[in-house]
């Protein structure tokens, strides 16, 4: 019977969360399974895997074939890279030792790149949250000249206003009499 370490979808409708299990192929998706070996949250930002590593290495050493997916975020979990080096260590290539060597310098070499992601991922964020507070003051600052305007313009008027009306009258008196003395 064909194995195959493969994902079962759970959890509501559009927030779905998968399970990682060893099933035999002809099972459906949702069906029966062998084991559960852990699980995928694609909806958290990173997305979150929790992997039982042994288990999941024994089930591929023994002929396990992992779907795509499942290939995926094994090898991003190095499980492959495990495997791979204990193929290694069977065939007599390296020693027990050095494929353990090889495996803890990748791990370490992968939580510096994780950590490194993480730090690009939050000073992008600050950059893009500075440059939207720049461009929120820019505005403000705009809108703060327009008004200083409109009220200098507001305070002139009033001013200029006064003197022709003050000529206003005298202009319309000056045009009665002209009319009156012909």
């Amino acid at each position: 019977m064909a194995v195959k370490i493969r994902l079962a979808r759970r959890g509501r409708k559009k927030m779905a969360m998968y399970d990682i299990v060893v099933a035999p192929s002809q099972a459906g998706r949702d069906g029966a399974f062998i084991e559960k070996i852990g699980s995928y949250n694609p909806n958290t930002d990173p997305s979150t895997v929790v992997l039982k590593s042994e288990r999941a290495l024994y089930w591929l050493m023994v002929g396990a074939q992992p779907t795509d997916t499942a290939r995926s975020i094994l090898s991003h979990e190095g499980v492959m890279l495990k495997k791979h080096l204990q193929v290694g260590v069977n065939k007599g290539a390296i020693t027990q030792e050095q494929a353990d060597e090889k495996f803890t310098s990748w791990k370490e070499g992968k939580e510096g790149r994780k950590s490194d992601s993480a730090d690009a991922k939050q000073q992008a964020k600050d950059k893009a949250r500075q440059e939207r507070l720049e461009a929120e003051r820019k505005v403000n600052e705009a809108r703060a000249e327009a008004i200083a305007k409109k009220n200098v313009v507001v305070e002139e008027a009033p001013a200029e206003e006064a003197p022709a009306a003050e000529e206003a009258p005298e202009a319309s008196a000056d045009a009665t009499e002209t009319p009156a003395a012909e």
